[in-house]
């Protein structure tokens, strides 16, 4: 642990303070002891505003949970329920009519449909990797994955002919839809040198170092030509690959898919982000027993018909998402020795190194339009949205930025800002960017805020639920009604099992049909599979014809399991479920620091878990057990059972602690904690217990 230095009445860790100081704020031409004397007063005057809302939270949570108790057991009145939400303030009027306003937007958001990355920041490789996902192989893409399930699997290591052929295959009917020719098939040209006649002309947009680039639906396509590489060789046409535009956008994560409990892992966190914004990020790595390197991708250079030239960009452009208003930090103390609200911490942090992007000090740039892109997660209400809007104001004050320089990601994951959508949009009108449904942490609010209401349905029944639908919908709906297509991303949520790519495109088309210009994915690869469907359909034209929004009755409908008596087999099915997958995710991130990382299952498929599944588990555990459903020693007993499965499946790691036998170790009771404590959690949030446990881990 660093020491403690004095800046403006602030207790900060040295190292944080030497960082900010040396890399950020010298490059920038500021002056420190302004910079700190201006931050000591934002947080004067925010700290105590951030603390208002969380009690406000709590103050609600606490009539809704007396509301609940005292109407236990009675038919539910969704009018009387309805009513009390708005006597209490849970639910505000609507705002009347209105649009959008926000200004300078990259058309990556604004007026380009794809798939979206979110990747831990603590880990540079991952990031760099995400980062340059803006472009990926669709040869690599469907050999490596079972995304054609019709073609034969690899009959031999190495290169396999006979599979890759499918892929060929494959890759041409995709040209036939997306850039289709005069006449005949991409299947039957054998000398582009002879030219490729499209039949749309505006389709083509010129030559490229190693092929032709095309364009459909707004997005790239670069067909690559090589006859001397071991694939082009094969191919009649020498067609080497076709590589898509693919992850736009990326959100590199301070929050859900990261263990950052101090200010070692803060410094981690924003040392990588001012890595990607300077564009001087590297990451050394062993594979095959070689050293690698990564680093950020240079951009692609066109050369058009008429012989003008221009560049895109060769990565994602990105988004930086903060933590929410519930966590502070002890990397930095303030004058009455409290921790610093870390929302507040990544605010100024975070928008203090973009700003090196926004006056061209970055080696590459990432917004084209001098915009900060920050994501705001686990906001309640319109209220809380007002207090983001308004510490952001103070932060470009503080940096000396344009007013409505920094943009906002509205996360649509809690109930009271779904409920109130409208009005939260309102409160950030002339800097919103990009709304978003999270089904996990939504769910998890659903059964908190409800908790003392009686036991929830199941956890898969969740997905069938009235509340739901109308979610998903009212977000698009609402979103379109006060003017974000064009203007801004609408987006939908993550893909969890990156294993699946299969399904995965079978599936998530269902995004582009609800009419959403933008969807989570796990890896670069997804992003290059789900770039397909955005080829395959005009979300912009589907949004014109979308239907009414749902209105409050069905998203405030409670999903209970109205008198449902399961059986022993039934719960134990549940609990175990609910218990593997919480043990899965808590042991990694209190012993290994990992946030987010590919977690088996119980039935042993990998799916990408972060804090938002943890949330779920632990809450729908918690609410079985405050109703009886089940008794903590069927809750222990399936922990314990779940703790040898899960031991088991981390058998190949040298460096993993088990569990089993070992009941009083810091992963094990954080776990139990998640569960038993559930109840009483704020929000139901798991970070203050993982936090907790986490801190005590790293302290031996």
């Amino acid at each position: 642990m660093s020491d403690i230095t004095d800046r403006a009445g602030l207790q900060v860790d040295s190292n944080l303070a030497e960082f900010l100081e040396r890399e950020v704020l010298a490059p920038l031409g500021r002056d420190a002891g302004e910079f700190w004397s201006g931050f000591a007063a934002l947080l004067a005057k925010f700290a105590p505003r951030n603390r208002q809302l969380l009690d406000k939270r709590e103050s609600l949570q606490s009539q809704i949970d007396s509301w609940h108790r005292q109407h236990r057991g009675q038919p539910h009145d969704a009018a009387a329920y309805r009513a009390f939400l708005e006597d209490i303030g849970y639910l505000v009027p609507e705002p009347g009519d209105f649009t959008i306003g926000t200004q300078n937007v990259d058309p990556e958001i604004a007026t380009m449909a794809g798939p979206q990355l979110v990747v831990p920041i603590l880990n540079a490789r991952f990031l760099l990797n995400a980062a340059n996902a803006r472009w990926g192989s669709l040869y690599d893409a469907f050999y490596g994955t079972d995304a054609l399930e019709d073609a034969p699997a690899a009959q031999q290591a190495g290169y396999c002919p006979v599979r890759g052929a499918a892929v060929i295959a494959a890759g041409r009917m995709f040209l036939d839809k997306a850039v289709p020719l005069k006449s005949g098939s991409w299947a039957d040209i054998e000398d582009p040198s002879l030219g490729i006649a499209i039949a749309d002309d505006s389709q083509y947009v010129g030559q490229t170092d190693t092929g032709r680039m095309f364009k459909n639906h707004g997005l790239h396509i670069e067909v690559q030509f090589d006859a001397n590489s071991p694939i082009g060789s094969t191919d009649k046409a020498g067609i080497s690959d076709i590589v898509l535009e693919s992850a736009l956008t990326t959100i590199a994560d301070c929050e859900d898919s990261v263990a950052a409990v101090d200010a070692e892992d803060k410094l981690l966190a924003y040392t990588n982000w001012l890595g990607v914004i300077r564009g001087d990020l590297e990451e050394s790595f062993q594979k095959g027993g070689q050293t690698l390197t990564r680093k950020l991708a240079g951009n692609k250079r066109v050369i058009r018909t008429e012989g003008s030239e221009i560049e895109l960009s060769g990565r994602s452009l990105m988004f930086v998402r903060n933590v929410g208003h519930l966590m502070t930090n002890p990397a930095i103390h303030l004058p009455d020795g409290s921790e610093i609200p870390e929302g507040i911490m990544d605010a100024v942090f975070t928008s203090a190194i973009s700003t090196i992007d926004v006056e061209g000090k970055g080696r590459f740039g990432n917004s084209a339009h001098g915009s900060i892109y920050i994501v705001k997660p686990k906001m309640h209400g319109p209220e809380e949205c007002a207090f983001t809007n308004d510490l952001f104001n103070a932060v470009e004050d503080l940096l000396g930025l344009p007013r409505h320089t920094i943009k906002v990601g509205v996360m649509d994951e809690e109930r009271r800002t779904s409920a109130n959508l409208g009005a939260c949009i309102h409160a950030v009108k002339d800097r919103i960017v990009f709304i978003n449904t999270g089904f996990l942490d939504r769910t998890g609010d659903e059964i908190h805020t409800s908790m003392q209401a009686g036991p929830m349905v199941r956890k898969g029944e969740m997905k069938s639920s009235d509340w739901l639908t109308a979610y998903e919908a009212r977000n698009v709906g609402i979103g379109l009604r006060h003017g974000l297509s064009g203007k801004a991303q609408i987006g939908k949520g993550m893909w969890a099992a990156p294993d699946l790519m299969g399904q995965m495109m079978r599936e998530k088309i269902g995004h582009l049909n609800a009419g959403a210009n933008t969807a989570w994915v796990p890896s670069p690869t997804a992003a290059t599979l789900h770039a397909l469907h955005y080829h395959s359909k005009d979300v912009f034209e589907v949004q014109k014809g979308l239907g009414e929004v749902p209105g409050l009755e069905p998203l405030l409908s409670i999903p209970l399991a109205q008198g449902t008596n399961w059986s022993e087999d039934e719960v134990r099915e549940e609990l175990d479920n609910n218990s593997q997958g919480l043990l899965g995710y808590v042991v990694r991130w209190i012993d290994a620091g990992v946030g987010c990382s590919k977690v088996p299952d119980i039935n042993d498929v990998g799916l990408m878990e972060d804090r938002a599944t943890l949330r779920i588990s632990s809450q729908h555990m918690a609410n079985w057990l405050l109703h009886g459903v089940c008794t903590e020693d069927q809750v222990m007993d399936s922990l314990k059972r779940m703790a040898a499965k899960v031991d088991a499946q981390n058998a190949g790691d040298s460096s993993y602690e088990p569990m089993t036998g070992n009941w009083d170790g810091v992963a094990f009771t954080a776990a139990c904690d998640l569960v038993f404590k559930g109840a009483a959690q704020p929000s139901g949030y798991t970070e203050p217990l993982l936090h907790q446990w986490r801190l005590k881990k790293k302290a031996g």
